[in-house]
């Protein structure tokens, strides 16, 4: 029986269909996992060793709410080609907390968000629980940005268009023409563009280009979870106009306060390290996976990111092939977690090789 203390807001959202597989991976004996969204890799030692430094040398207090100096100094010089300047960006718990505060600061009830359907699965939810209404953009089959459907989606109530450039769950990744394509849309119609931007060291093909650099009324949101494996230290970072920074900054005073000061010192070191031996790996494993899956399966390789986005075969629904993978001990994502439709499954090459094989072998039988 639901309590009536709960608020409404509640009823609008669902438990994230991910989690649910997590819960149930932990039931499975030695189940195959291509589900979990995180670098297979442990954080590197040398960004251990600068946490551990970090609280034997007492900086274990609350920090800035913006983040300390040192850290949005070296992000705002790795930053350059965006022209953010040092009050333009603050230090978030993740780029979930950064999309928390970005949200709770500018969507009013019965504001319009376009978000690009397939989608990460919080942006939907979150925009729901401010009372927003998410507007979802079908990219479905190419998964590149349909100029033309963007344009029809925009009303005047359209607050903020989302995009996550590489893409999860599709590996998708925004050329130069489509983003230029997207941000004279948005100048057309005074819209500011929130940036997902936490996989842009995942690229396999081409450079990735920021849509900052194109579109100033941007907000990038970006974070150390995935590319240093850092998912449960919670780092991010936002960097945007300052009218929106110092509304986030006097939010995040009431609620995350600051994110974690010996993770905050971790990153300094974090941002020093070389992630291009693992990057070309992972391009290897993506590699791996389109090859032994092409032929069995409608599948676009992705150029980014570490996830594929797979059709499902045999007239099926994404939730029925994915019980009949579970039966087989392997652990996929149903598609529909990710987006309006149940046509397809999301597959995370973020694995041992000898896993992928296996994972490989028995998507072939099914």
């Amino acid at each position: 029986m639901k309590n009536s203390a709960i608020a409404e807001r509640m009823s609008l959202i669902d438990s994230s269909g991910i989690r649910k597989v997590f819960a149930l991976a932990s039931k499975l004996k030695n189940p195959i996992n291509l589900s979990i969204g995180q670098p297979h890799f442990d954080v590197p030692q040398e960004i251990k060793k600068a946490a551990i430094d970090s609280i034997q040398n007492g900086l274990n207090k609350y920090t800035l709410t913006q983040g300390i100096h040192e850290l949005r100094e070296k992000i705002k010089a790795q930053q350059k080609e965006k022209n953010i300047s040092l009050e333009e960006i603050m230090i978030t718990s993740g780029v979930s907390g950064g999309l928390m505060l970005a949200f709770m600061c500018l969507v009013n009830p019965g504001d319009e968000v376009v978000v690009f359907d397939p989608y990460f699965v919080m942006y939907k939810h979150l925009i729901r629980v401010m009372g927003g209404i998410p507007v979802f953009v079908d990219t479905y089959p190419s998964f590149n940005i349909p100029v033309d459907k963007v344009e029809q989606a925009i009303s005047k109530k359209t607050k903020i268009i989302v995009i996550n450039s590489p893409c999860n769950p599709t590996g998708a990744v925004y050329s130069k023409d489509q983003l230029k394509d997207l941000a004279d849309i948005a100048k057309k119609h005074n819209i500011l563009i929130i940036s997902d931007e936490i996989y842009n060291e995942f690229i396999y093909e081409e450079d990735s280009v920021s849509i900052a650099e194109i579109h100033e009324n941007t907000l990038v949101l970006n974070g150390f979870s995935k590319t240093y494996a850092m998912t449960g230290w919670r780092l991010g970072w936002a960097g945007g106009p300052k009218w929106l920074l110092d509304e986030m900054i006097k939010l995040q005073q009431y609620t995350f306060v600051c994110a974690p000061s010996i993770v905050q010192y971790s990153g300094l070191k974090a941002m020093d390290y070389n992630v291009s031996l693992l990057i070309d790996s992972y391009k290897e494993k993506r590699d791996l996976m389109y090859n032994g899956l092409k032929d069995y399966f409608e599948i676009l390789k992705p150029e980014g990111a570490f996830y594929m986005f797979v059709k499902v075969p045999h007239g099926l629904n994404d939730e029925e092939f994915a019980a009949k993978a579970i039966e087989k001990n392997l652990l996929i994502i149903p598609g529909s977690v990710f987006s309006e439709r149940n046509t397809h499954f999301r597959i995370c090459y973020a694995a041992e090789n000898k896993v992928l094989y296996k994972g490989i072998e028995i998507l072939r039988n099914l």
